[in-house]
């Protein structure tokens, strides 16, 4: 598939002693533009709350930015009102961004059974460029947008170990770790996610990177029945679960800390002998205990995993399993 040149603006030199979120935008901006360039993505990360008086993560999406507001209290769902005004400015002097173009997102910690629920349903889809692939991102209907950017580097990996494997993608969300792995010559990949809504958009990612879906085939279902139920044989296996989720789908509540001995148990059971799993969480509290998985070589590949733009080293955590 033919990349189009991808036009990432420059932003002027010039420093504004009035605004210390703008300075560190640009410098952020700059620092990255070269690489994105270089590597055909044009979404990334260009602020992650590296000053503390900012609780921001800005994220750029190919003109657009989804911005995160981390709230210290539930009691308030709204960013002051001089740090709105302060980002907007910054955003429009630097990328004459408008209103329209700027999506705001309030993170609330949240109680462990507590769900997050549909935010609208505009149907405001648009594509953007990661390594050179396209993936339909959303900014209004949901929490998240459809392509989680901590975890690009870790598609990268899979991508490069993916060459004449059978792929299983577990927790597969949008099926961006299933793309990436077809596009670098997976004899097969299995996607498979209880959402509907979830496992219609990665077909429609499929379809967006002309890769066929007769050999990457959709499973809409619950991974832990799936596991108990599936027979296949697979080389490389990602599981990137949720870290809690309560769907009404599911026999019980899934708990990444409780779950997940069961998880790498099964899907050892449908490795190949050279096979690899590779495990993520986003979990902060969570503790892995390798003793549970006798003769397994794990490592510990968080480090390589996290993208350029990140600045919070502790945004996931990634095991290699084999």
């Amino acid at each position: 598939m033919n990349t189009p040149d991808l036009f990432l603006p420059l932003v002027a030199d010039d420093e504004d002693k009035s605004s210390i979120l703008k300075n560190r935008i640009r410098k952020n901006y700059r620092h990255i533009r070269k690489w994105a360039n270089r590597t055909k993505t044009n979404c990334f990360r260009i602020y992650d709350k590296d000053i503390k008086e900012y609780p921001l993560a800005i994220d750029y999406y190919d003109g657009r930015f989804c911005v995160h507001y981390f709230t210290s209290t539930r009691d308030s769902d709204e960013p002051r009102q001089d740090l709105y005004e302060e980002t907007m400015e910054a955003l429009s002097s630097l990328f004459h961004a408008t209103e329209e173009s700027v999506y705001w997102r309030t993170r609330v910690k949240r109680e462990k059974t507590e769900q997050y629920e549909k935010a609208g349903d505009r149907k405001q889809f648009f594509s953007v460029f990661e390594h050179g692939l396209r993936f339909w991102v959303n900014m209004t209907d949901y929490l998240d947008t459809g392509l989680f950017l901590d975890h690009r580097e870790t598609r990268r990996i899979v991508a490069s170990m993916a060459s004449g494997k059978r792929l299983l993608n577990l927790f597969a969300y949008t099926c961006s770790f299933s793309v990436h792995a077809a596009a670098a010559g997976a004899l097969s990949t299995k996607s498979v996610d209880l959402s509907n809504t979830y496992t219609d958009w990665g077909r429609d990612n499929f379809e967006l990177n002309a890769l066929p879906l007769k050999n990457n085939q959709i499973v809409r279902g619950d991974c832990l029945t799936f596991l108990e139920q599936e027979r296949g044989v697979y080389d490389l296996i990602v599981i990137d679960p949720p870290t809690i989720s309560r769907s009404k789908k599911m026999e019980q509540m899934f708990d990444i800390q409780r779950d997940y001995p069961f998880l790498i148990t099964k899907a050892l059971s449908l490795l190949s002998p050279d096979g690899t799993i590779i495990f993520s969480t986003n979990s902060r509290d969570f503790d892995f205990d390798a003793s549970l998985f006798d003769g397994c070589k794990i490592e510990d590949i968080s480090k390589k995993t996290i993208p350029i733009d990140f600045h919070n080293q502790k945004i996931h955590r990634c095991w290699k399993i084999s």
